[in-house]
C-alpha cells in the first residue's frame, strides 16, 4: 500500500529535519513553520524507528489542541495511527506513539518523572523556566537495543518568561546556523553535547499566503521586529524598550547605556545594592555617583552558576564575606553606602539575614519597595536627552546587567509589573538604588488656556 503524507518541507525546515545535534532550537520569526515542523520531525522519527516514543508539550493542553494537535492529526496519514483523545495519544502501527503533554505550572514536570522519552519536542520554548526545560532533558534515555540517540527539538519566537534563558543558551554563545559543542562530565563518565540554533522567516515559507508577511510588517515596531526579523532583542511585552547597548557609541556614552569601563574618580559618591536570593540568584551592584547625577554601576556580583535564574545557594554570610572581600580590594577604604529589600530585616524565623550580614561588617539601608514607582524610576533612568545621555550608565563588564535587563517582560496578569518568573533579580537591586536617588517627574506642560468668545 503506498500512502501519500500531505508534507513538502520549506528549506529550513529541512535543514531541522536533517540536524544531527543534541538539542536544536528552530524559529525566531512568526510564519517559519515551526508548528508543521516539530510535528513532522517527530511523526518521522518515530516511523522510521519502531517502538519509540517522542513527547510533544505545550504550555497548557488548551494550546496543545489549538496548535500541535490538529496539525498532526492533519498532516499523518489515517491508516497509519490510532488516535486516543483521552490520553492524547497518536500511536503509529509499528508500535511508536507520539504524546501530546503539558507543563503549565513548574511543579507540573514532575508528572514525567518516570517518562522515558526517546524523543523531546517543545513548542514555544520561552513559555517554560529553564527549570521544566532541564528536568524533561534528564529524562531523555532509551534502552540500547532500540539503536538510537535520544534528541531535543524546541521552536519559538522571541518574548515569554524564558526568553532571557533561551537566548542565552542558544543563541549568544554562536552565531545561527552554527554547531556548539559542551563538554559534560557525570558520574565519572565524561563526554560532549551539540547545540545548534536555526533561524526561519516568513520569507522562508512559500506555503503562507503573500499578505501574511504584510500584516507582520503593520504591527508595533517591537511586535514588528520580533515576529516579521525574528529579533531577539526587541520583542512583544518587552519592559524596557528604552535600553541600548551600542558597542560603536561605549567610547563616547551617547544614546547607550553600556559604556567602556573608565576610572571612578575618589570624590564621586559609591553605592551598593542587594537583592538576596539562595536558590534562585543574588544580585550585588556597586554604583558611583557622578556630578551630572547619572549612577554608573561599574561592578557587580551575580550569584548564579551559569545556568540563568539558578542560585549558588550561598549563605548570608558568605555572601556577606564576599563582598567585604572585594570591597576590601576595589574600593581602598572609601565609603560605600548599601540598600536592599527591606525583607532582609525580617526576624520572625530567626536571625534576620540583615543581621547575618551585619556580623560581617557589611551593613545596608532599608530600601524603597514600591514596585511601580521602582519601575518608573527604571524608565526615567533609562530616558535619553537631547544630547543622548541618560541617567544611568552600565560598564561593559557588567554581563549579567546587560543580558538579563533587555530580556525582562511585563506579568500577565499585572499588565504594568515586571513578570517576578523572569530573571528580574538585578532589576531589582536597580530600582532599591533608584528609589533611594529619585529623579524628579518631566515638568508637565502648563495648560493652555482655552479661547471663549464669551470672554
Amino acid at each position: 500500500m503506498r500512502l501519500e503524507v500531505n508534507y513538502s518541507p520549506t528549506p529550513r525546515q529541512r535543514a531541522f529535519h536533517e540536524s544531527r545535534e543534541d538539542e536544536v532550537l528552530y524559529g525566531g520569526a512568526a510564519g517559519g513553520g515551526k508548528t508543521t515542523a516539530i510535528v513532522m520531525d517527530a511523526f518521522l522519527r518515530c516511523a522510521r524507528h519502531p517502538g519509540t516514543i517522542a513527547y510533544l508539550f505545550r504550555r497548557t493542553y488548551r494550546e496543545l489542541e489549538d496548535t500541535l494537535l490538529p496539525e498532526a492529526l492533519r498532516r499523518i496519514p489515517r491508516p497509519l495511527y490510532r488516535y486516543s483523545g483521552q490520553g492524547h495519544e497518536i500511536r503509529l502501527c509499528n508500535g511508536s506513539a507520539l504524546r501530546f503533554r503539558h507543563c503549565q505550572k513548574d511543579v507540573d514536570r514532575f508528572l514525567y518523572q518516570g517518562a522515558e522519552i526517546h524523543w523531546l519536542y517543545i513548542d514555544e520554548l520561552t513559555h517554560f523556566s529553564q527549570e521544566v526545560y532541564e528536568f524533561l532533558r534528564s529524562r531523555l534515555r532509551a534502552r540500547a537495543d532500540l539503536g538510537i540517540r535520544p534528541v531535543v527539538r524546541a521552536t519559538s519566537n522571541p518574548g515569554g518568561p524564558g526568553h532571557a534563558w533561551v537566548k542565552a543558551r542558544f543563541l549568544d554563545p554562536m552565531p545561527p546556523d552554527t554547531v556548539r559543542t559542551e563538554r559534560v562530565e557525570a558520574a565519572g563518565v565524561a563526554g560532549e553535547r551539540t547545540l545548534r540554533y536555526i533561524p526561519a522567516r516568513v520569507q522562508d515559507n512559500p506555503h503562507l499566503a503573500p499578505g501574511y508577511a504584510l500584516e507582520l510588517a503593520a504591527k508595533p515596531p517591537a511586535l514588528r521586529d520580533a515576529l516579521l526579523y525574528g529579533r531577539w532583542d526587541a520583542f512583544e511585552g518587552q519592559v524596557f524598550t528604552e535600553w541600548r547597548d551600542d558597542p560603536a557609541a561605549y567610547g563616547t556614552g551617547r544614546f547607550t547605556h553600556v559604556v567602556a569601563p573608565f576610572p571612578i574618580p575618589e570624590s564621586w559618591r559609591r553605592f551598593r545594592s542587594f537583592d538576596f536570593g539562595y536558590s534562585r540568584p543574588f544580585s550585588v551592584g556597586w554604583w558611583a555617583l557622578d556630578p551630572h547625577g547619572t549612577l554608573v554601576r561599574y561592578r557587580e556580583w551575580y550569584g548564579c552558576t551559569g545556568v540563568p535564574n539558578a542560585g549558588l545557594r550561598l549563605t548570608p554570610t558568605a555572601i556577606a564575606r564576599g563582598i567585604a572581600e572585594a570591597e576590601r580590594a576595589h574600593e581602598r577604604g572609601l565609603l560605600v553606602t548599601g540598600y536592599a529589600d527591606p525583607s532582609i530585616w525580617d526576624g520572625s524565623r530567626g536571625e534576620s539575614i540583615a543581621d547575618q550580614m551585619q556580623r560581617e561588617g557589611v551593613y545596608f539601608l532599608p530600601a524603597e519597595n514600591a514596585r511601580l514607582a521602582g519601575l518608573m524610576q527604571v524608565h526615567r533612568r533609562l530616558e535619553f536627552d537631547a544630547e543622548g545621555r541618560s541617567g544611568v550608565q552600565v560598564f561593559s563588564t557588567c554581563r549579567d546587567s546587560i543580558r538579563t535587563l533587555p530580556a525582562l517582560s511585563y506579568d500577565a496578569q499585572r499588565c504594568e509589573d515586571v513578570d517576578t518568573q523572569g530573571e528580574d533579580h538585578i532589576y531589582d537591586e536597580w530600582r532599591y538604588l533608584f528609589m533611594a536617588h529619585p529623579l524628579p517627574e518631566a515638568p508637565k506642560p502648563a495648560p493652555r488656556r482655552r479661547y471663549s468668545p464669551l470672554d
